[in-house]
């Protein structure tokens, strides 16, 4: 594992949608606070491989360190992106371009904070859903899709998230899963971790939202202990676009989207702000923006 000393922080953000301009102006305006910060970008930075490359490029020759972990939008094979591949191509494309910039994913080793909170393991997660966070009175998935129909809220990823070659992505989820809980249970038992991906690992954070079914492509029931068995001191996500601090169990879960211009615009806190993972900055409690979920029209996420 790679290791790194120094005086700064690490910081985190996800959610940029830099296809809006709005959004775009906040990344051409993010600057570390130190030479030493190190920036975690939890998924979503957009739905074409241009932009990624762009926001990416731009970050990592501004911060010591970016490690990335893909969201469903920057897997989507969308029609107004030029690269066309589908499923784990398109994720191998986007682990390939990131090693290009020097930007940590999911399939590097894990480095290892030693600035102010360390020492840490720090691990970019790539894990998916498998549709186990179902609605309330629905006992499988083709149950869960139909109620969430019903209700207008259908993630896009129905149609633009392929999972080829797996047949289903909740067959892609489980073999991420599998793969992530070895790489982890391999780390050293003395180090603590910090978790950063795109879905939180357990779902309590989905607790809050206006559309519960939408909690279906929120992530997985086989990471519901992973905050107690790897040692974790922050779990860092996204998705949501409700970016709060919540205590799980003893555990920090940091939510740090972005989000759409339409959601950071009734805000009192200006957008485009990395949260400050650590030196930790919170106590335990529940801080954060009122509840609500993104999803309104039941098709954005």
């Amino acid at each position: 594992m790679e290791s790194t000393a120094g005086a700064g922080q690490l910081l985190a953000i996800s959610d940029l949608h830099i296809s809006y301009p709005e959004n775009r102006a906040l990344v051409e305006r993010m600057r570390p606070g130190t030479d030493d910060d190190w920036l975690i970008v939890a998924g979503d930075i957009a739905e074409t491989v241009e932009d990624i490359r762009w926001t990416l490029a731009t970050l990592a020759a501004r911060f010591r360190k970016v490690l990335w972990a893909p969201g469903n939008h920057d897997l989507w094979t969308h029609p107004r992106d030029t690269v066309t591949l589908r499923g784990v191509a398109r994720y191998e494309h986007l682990v390939a371009l990131c090693r290009e910039l020097g930007v940590t994913t999911p399939e590097d080793p894990y480095p290892v904070w030693h600035g102010p909170g360390g020492p840490v393991v720090v691990a970019p997660l790539f894990l998916l859903y498998d549709y186990s966070f179902l609605p309330a009175g629905c006992a499988t998935k083709e149950e869960g899709l139909a109620y969430a129909e019903s209700t207008g809220i259908v993630c896009n990823d129905e149609y633009l998230l392929h999972p080829d070659p797996y047949p289903t992505r909740e067959d892609w989820c489980r073999a991420r899963v599998a793969e992530t809980e070895r790489r982890l249970a391999e780390l050293p038992a003395a180090l603590p971790t910090v978790l950063a991906g795109h879905y939180p690992l357990d779902r309590h954070p989905m607790d809050v939202l206006w559309h519960p079914e939408f909690a279906m492509w929120c992530g997985t029931a086989l990471t519901a202990d992973w905050h107690r068995r790897f040692r974790v001191e922050t779990m860092v996500y996204g998705h949501l676009h409700i970016p709060r601090t919540t205590w799980h169990e003893g555990v920090r879960f940091e939510e740090v989207s972005v989000g759409y211009p339409r959601e950071w615009r009734k805000r009192s806190v200006p957008p485009g702000q990395p949260r400050r993972i650590l030196p930790m900055e919170v106590e335990p409690g529940d801080r954060g923006a009122a509840p609500g979920v993104g999803g309104g029209r039941g098709s954005v996420r």
